[in-house]
């Protein structure tokens, strides 16, 4: 896990890189490096968990010299790629393991990796370079044209560094509005976009998919099978050279995860005093006989920690538990420089059964899904739509809904993950988000991923035997943040979430929040003039 930074520009100096590359120096405080070659620069700051040898810093060559790689994220089955292809290694790293994989067989060796990842390889021989980011977006990669060339980074700050005179994208802020994150592409940023996940792009300039969401109906995986693919998407996220903590939030999907890992020495859950989960992650704590922490945090310090973590990484955060986890992350990383997250299990067995449920039953109605989806509490279907458009080719409602959570959803969610931990320096994995684990789910019928009505009934089933009989029939609850406690003052009697976003704002603007709120009604009337605009400067995907 680590911070990579990739530059094509010919004349940015590599003094303005370095420092840009310094702004996400919390990514990798271990070690870091800069290489140049001709007008390319390669950056990366490390945060060590597998090989810890000072033979593993990035960039990183080949044994032959022809080959530089920057690459942040886990390659899950390194050992076993190494094995099947014979691969003669230096280190004890899987980031030589995906070098030599490119080496072999080029692009083609995408379909063979289990990991998280986001990379750039450059041929020293011809000058040409490769990038690619992992099936579902776990790893972050932003892209910047810039002056006569391409910028791409783990995170917005370092391209605003470089750049430093962006604007907002009007679009990407009424994404933000009503959606509380950014969809298709886009950020808060005129210039940057996303990378598109399960793509690669070559120095040619062509996005290349090399990985698709399955579609189509088809009969639901064995239990035995099922409960053996999740067992193993555990086991394969414990291997590590550092101490592996969990998240235990007393929740199904982290007690499940929790209570399949073998290395359970730290479990973690956080809340308010007044407000919290505690005795539910104790209960499976104790079952789990893992050291167990529970974090206190006060409502005061609340605002203040936002403020920051938004000024930091240049974004704002989808939702107020964000804060919450980049808290208690501060405190795993005393203990854990690697936590397991139950992030991914709803989007796979429609843990979100209002949505779900109306879906299953109910022709598509794009008022209806914004009814029942969007945050924002002012009208906008034309956001709405465009973030669901790459989706309405599935036809029915709930092949919609199911692709758009699977893939357009959970990449929010896992934005917001690799944000809160790797400001604190620590590292997320994600066993329900392995993509065999999605691809068995699919597809599958709404009568089985909610068998008898139950939420997660598959789940529930096949782990019956790990998670405590309490925490099986808990009712799902979410744990939100009380906004009127934290300091948000909410005296132009906008709704709370309304206010919530506008604080994101002012912070970034470094504009008071009434002066954000005041210009809303104009704001959209300006952006809606646009949007048409703006859409031309995000990448469109090859198939």
């Amino acid at each position: 896990m680590c911070g990579i930074l990739f530059s094509t520009v010919s004349d940015l100096s590599d003094s303005a890189f370095k420092r840009a590359l310094n702004c996400m120096a919390y990514r990798g405080p271990d070690a870091d490096g800069v290489l140049r070659h001709n007008n390319l620069l390669l950056g990366h700051r490390r945060l060590a968990i597998i090989d810890l040898d000072k033979r593993a810093n990035q960039p990183l060559r080949s044994a032959d010299g022809r080959y530089t790689i920057i690459f942040n994220g886990e390659i899950y089955n390194y050992r076993e790629l190494s094995k099947r292809h014979a691969l003669d290694l230096q280190t004890c790293s899987d980031t030589e393991v995906l070098l030599a994989l490119y080496a072999l067989l080029g692009a083609s060796m995408l379909a063979e990796l289990n990991g998280m990842f986001a990379f750039v390889i450059v041929d020293c021989m011809t000058g040409s370079w490769f990038a690619a980011r992992d099936r579902l977006g776990i790893k972050p990669l932003y892209q910047m044209a810039y002056r006569d060339g391409l910028l791409l980074s783990s995170e917005p700050a370092p391209l605003l560094a470089i750049a430093s005179s962006l604007q907002f994208d009007p679009v990407g802020v009424r994404q933000y509005r009503k959606l509380r994150t950014f969809f298709n592409g886009r950020t808060l940023w005129q210039g940057i976009s996303q990378f598109p996940a399960a793509h690669y792009q070559t120095a040619q300039g062509r996005y290349i998919r090399w990985w698709h969401l399955p579609e189509g109906e088809k009969n639901p995986p064995d239990d035995m099978a099922l409960r053996q693919l999740i067992v193993d998407a555990v086991k394969i996220r414990e291997v590590a050279d550092v101490p592996v903590g969990a998240y235990l939030s007393g929740g199904l999907d982290s007690t499940i995860v929790t209570g399949l890992a073998q290395q359970r020495t730290d479990s973690w859950t956080i809340g308010f005093s007044d407000s919290n989960e505690f005795a539910w992650a104790q209960i499976a704590a104790t079952a789990f006989g893992s050291r167990h922490h529970a974090i206190s945090v006060a409502h005061e310090d609340f605002l203040a920690t936002a403020a920051s973590m938004i000024a930091q990484r240049c974004e704002p955060l989808s939702v107020p538990n964000e804060v919450l986890l980049y808290q208690m992350t501060r405190e795993v990383a005393k203990c854990n420089k690697v936590v397991l997250s139950g992030e991914g299990a709803d989007e796979v067995c429609f843990g979100y059964d209002r949505i779900f449920r109306w879906a299953a039953h109910h022709p598509w109605d794009l008022a209806q899904f914004a009814a029942l989806y969007a945050y924002g509490s002012h009208d906008d279907l034309e956001i709405v739509e465009d973030a669901v458009a790459p989706f309405l080719k599935q036809g029915n409602a709930l092949a919609i809904v199911a692709a758009f959570f699977q893939i357009a959803h959970l990449h929010g969610l896992l934005r917001r993950l690799d944000s809160a931990t790797m400001l604190c320096s620590v590292e997320a994995r994600v066993p329900f988000v392995d993509y065999r684990v999605v691809e068995a789910f699919a597809g599958t019928p709404f009568a089985w991923r909610m068998a008898g009505g139950e939420v997660k009934a598959p789940l529930k089933r096949i782990f019956a035997d790990v998670v405590p009989t309490a925490i099986l029939q808990r009712p799902k609850l979410g744990f939100p943040v009380p906004l009127q406690q934290v300091g948000l003052d909410n005296a132009t009697g906008a709704t709370w979430m309304d206010r919530w976003f506008a604080f994101n704002l002012s912070v970034l603007a470094k504009t008071p929040i009434k002066d954000i709120e005041n210009e809303d009604d104009h704001f959209s009337r300006r952006t809606r003039r646009t949007a048409d605009a703006t859409n031309t400067k995000h990448p469109q995907a090859t198939d």
